[in-house]
Formats: C-alpha cells, structure tokens, sequence
C-alpha cells in the first residue's frame, strides 16, 4: 500500500465523535515510515483541514462526502449545492428538518439532524436529483454526480498514486463507494453491514482501535 485513507466520524472517531489516540498513533506511524495518509469524510473542508494538521497527515483531503477537495493546496468544489438546496426547500415544506450546527459553510451539499428516517427522507425527495446518505451522525444531501469514491481518484491522481495502491477504511453508507474506488477495502468492527460484506477485511476492533489494527497488519 502505498496510501491509507480513511473516513472521520465512526472509523477514527468512536460513536460520541471523540477521536481514538490508537489511531493518531497508527497514522502517525505510517506517516513516518512514509505512507502518506488521506482523509475523506461528510464533514466541511475546514474541519477536515484542522483535523489533518492536528493528526498530522500529509496526503489529500476529500470533504462533503466527495463534493469538495483539497490537493497541492488547490481547493476544488466538484458538488452543485444548487441541488441540494432545492430538495430542501421542498423537504422543509413537508417535513420538520433542520440544518445541523454549520450546514451553512458547505459549499457541495446540505447536512440535516437526523430527526427522520432516512427512508422517508428518500421517498420524499423522488424525483428529485439528489443522493441521500445516513453517516449515523447526520442526513446528507448531496449531488449524485460525485462521491468519496470519485473524489479519491481524483486526489489519488493528483498525488501520483493509483486508487489500487490506497488502503481504505470506512464504517457507514456514504463510504461504500469509498471504499470500492481502492485497492484494500477495510471495515471496522462497528461498520453497517453493507460495508462488511463488500470489505477484504473486517477489523475485529471498533472505531479506532479498528484503524490502528489495520493499518498495523497490512501497511506497517
């Protein structure tokens, strides 16, 4: 493996967003040793951006679930928000739905508080051009035209490197086509069931403690 990219909520973080020391000290590790490392997440650019300093990683970063990145220091908005901006004034209509705390500073998408089923949400928005993804931390809005797994290969090749060559550890939904853009899908213990089946490998640690076994087995 020649990169490791890996989701924030539920994947380095555990289900009350708290990050898990295990993992900075594994991402640390394969930051020294070289590997560099990508975060890819549903959460907006500038949390992205202080997470990868305080972590300390190197490698790109793909923010809004793949609506936006940042490569050799080049930010890229790849979502129309006009999109999602329509199904919400129309999901507002008949639903009580509300932004979560800085859905306003996205530029790619729309964040909502999971106050109803994500289901619902999708009946409601048929029709619509507009994907919805359930991260267990919130509903997204997004534009079907991109993803986490689009927007990896593009920061993949900005940095020189092949999808083949990344390792990628997920938890939720939104990371499904995260994970199939690289070469070595992983899961961790905590991730829904979709992902597990579609992984190489299941992490018998959640959260993490997940990651860091991961990254120890196949990358250090």
């Amino acid at each position: 493996m020649k990169a490791i990219a890996v989701d924030i909520d539920g994947t380095i973080t555990d289900g009350k967003r708290q990050i898990c020391v295990s993992a900075i000290n594994a991402i640390r590790k394969a930051e020294k040793a070289g590997i560099p490392v990508i975060i890819v997440t549903g959460n907006i650019l500038c949390f992205t951006r202080a997470t990868s300093v305080l972590l300390g990683t190197s490698g790109g970063l793909v923010a809004e679930n793949g609506g936006v990145i940042l490569s050799n220091s080049k930010m890229k908005v790849l979502g129309d928000i006009k999109k999602a901006e329509k199904a919400f004034d129309y999901l507002k209509s008949k639903h009580d739905v509300e932004k979560v705390q800085f859905s306003d500073m996205r530029v790619s998408e729309i964040a909502l508080f999971r106050t109803i089923p994500e289901q619902v949400l999708k009946e409601t928005l048929k029709g619509f051009d507009i994907e919805v993804y359930d991260t267990q931390f919130a509903l997204h809005l997004t534009d079907p035209g991109v993803n986490k797994g689009s927007a990896l290969k593009m920061v993949a090749q900005e940095m020189g490197i092949k999808p083949a060559d990344i390792m990628a550890v997920g938890d939720s939904e939104n990371d499904i086509d995260f994970l199939g853009a690289a070469g070595k899908k992983i899961a961790v213990a905590n991730a829904e069931n979709e992902l597990k089946i579609m992984a190489d490998y299941v992490t018998k640690q959640p959260y993490g403690d997940g990651v860091a076994e991961a990254i120890e087995r196949f990358v250090l």
